[in-house]
């Protein structure tokens, strides 16, 4: 609420505008849907107008007067000579709708200070009243703040109409460019077939036995994003140290024997190799955040910083402290769970956790990793919205021959490995083989996939 003697942000005009540049080119609703919603508007009746214009266009209709007045009439939000008198006068204000455009930036910046007003009064109220301890009461503001800043504040229902808007606007990008229907790639191409990238929001869980190659696989993916795809990764190390991850990803990159990065003995071909690659390595955005102790709460904190975010990386779940205290390890790591999974959807990145597993799969013949291997939480599956497993035949010294034996080292120091899609919300699962060179610190994609 503005108070008194000052006038709430909105622009007449520009709203006016937008709907007029509209009624002149009804394609143009391609142009402003990354822009603005109907929730911009600060006319309740422009709302109301627009979410009868966008009914119209996804359903293919013609936008005219004939049809706004029918549909608007029908609703009761006008009567019909109210609607013909508005309409004309809305159709009279832009003359042209080249600058649909900027009208729509217009209303929406207007649409951003309401909204920050409104952000503000309530970090007030909660300052005054002072419930709760102060780092809870500054974490609050900081997410109201940045809700904001994303356009993530909280809303009302959405209606089917504004949903189907936003799902025709995604179905245009993907008829335009093909490439546009994949999340984000894991650079593992099976695994990708599978996953179809890891969407915004998604909590992806990377489950493995200690020295299966949790982190190796987690850095793959993470360097893949921060050199491919040009985005900037945040990793919060609780195990390793900045400089340890980042030998492994100049191991991995460069093709470099870790074991001679870690000793000096280093020939003058591999010199070369990592001049390369830490060129490379130098121009991404890649951010390691090491501490050995964090709660989700304070990985917000930093994260809302961050420009141009990709990916977030976390190894390993286990490890990290749970905002609220408990004597149940399994409440603790289940309150942490669930809020990576909130951390991932409020930033609108992928979110790549790694998870230490039970030792169920040492009694088992086959040892192939199971949901029901997740150490302390049943809270992770249900949280996670895909579940990855890596399993190594070579891992097991005594692993038994036969159907569960996966393969050896080959020639080139490359063992077989296999990451079990366990879960998928967005599709199927599978087994994809993978090899696996521990001297580079790498995985590797072979194209072959074994349904289940």
């Amino acid at each position: 609420m503005a108070e008194a003697g000052r006038t709430v942000p909105f622009a007449l005009e520009a709203e006016q505008s937008v709907l007029g540049a509209i009624l002149i080119d009804p394609e143009k609703f391609n142009d402003i849907g990354s822009i603005m919603t109907g929730d911009d508007f600060y006319i309740g009746e422009h709302r109301e107008i627009f979410a009868a214009m966008q009914e119209l266009f996804v359903k293919n209709r013609d936008i005219n007067l004939i049809t706004l007045i029918d549909m608007l009439v029908s609703r009761g939000v006008y009567t019909e000579d109210e609607i013909k008198r508005y309409l004309r006068v809305i159709a009279e204000v832009v003359p042209t709708a080249s600058n649909i455009k900027d009208y729509a930036q217009i209303v929406k910046d207007k649409s951003i200070l309401r909204k920050l007003i409104t952000a503000s009064e309530a970090i007030t109220e909660n300052a005054y009243a002072a419930h709760g301890e102060v780092r809870y009461i500054l974490d609050d503001a900081e997410q109201k703040i940045f809700d904001v800043a994303q356009g993530n504040e909280t809303q009302n229902f959405v209606h089917i109409r504004d949903a189907l808007g936003m799902t025709y606007d995604r179905l245009e990008a993907i008829r335009t460019d093909p490439a546009a229907v994949s999340g984000t790639p894991t650079g593992f191409s099976a695994i990708d077939n599978i996953i179809v990238g890891m969407g915004k929001g998604d909590l992806v869980l990377i489950g493995a036995r200690p020295g299966m190659g949790k982190t190796t696989f987690a850095m793959n993916i993470a360097t893949n994003i921060a050199i491919r795809q040009k985005k900037t990764v945040c990793v919060f190390s609780l195990e390793m140290s900045a400089e340890q991850l980042a030998s492994r990803m100049l191991s991995s990159e460069a093709g470099v024997d870790s074991y001679a990065l870690r000793s000096g003995k280093i020939s003058e071909q591999d010199w070369q190799k990592i001049a390369y690659a830490t060129s490379k390595l130098y121009e991404c955005d890649i951010l390691i955040d090491p501490s050995s102790a964090i709660t989700v709460t304070g990985m917000k904190a930093k994260l809302r910083r961050v420009k141009n975010l990709g990916l977030v990386v976390v190894d390993y779940l286990q490890l990290m402290q749970s905002d609220r205290r408990s004597d149940s390890r399994v409440l603790e790591v289940g309150d942490i769970s669930r809020g990576l999974k909130l951390l991932a959807k409020d930033l609108g990145v992928p979110c790549i956790c790694c998870a230490q597993l039970s030792r169920g799969p040492e009694s088992r013949t086959d040892k192939r990793p199971m949901l029901s291997d997740l150490r302390d939480s049943g809270a992770i599956e249900q949280d996670a919205d895909i579940v990855m497993f890596l399993y190594r035949n070579e891992y097991y010294a005594n692993a038994p021959e036969g159907k569960d034996a996966v393969g050896g080292v080959d020639s080139a120091g490359t063992s077989q490995a296999e990451c079990l899609v366990a879960k998928n919300r967005h599709g199927s699962t599978a087994n994809v083989k993978l090899g696996f060179d521990g001297r580079y610190s790498r995985f590797t994609s072979i194209e072959d996939r074994e349904e289940p």
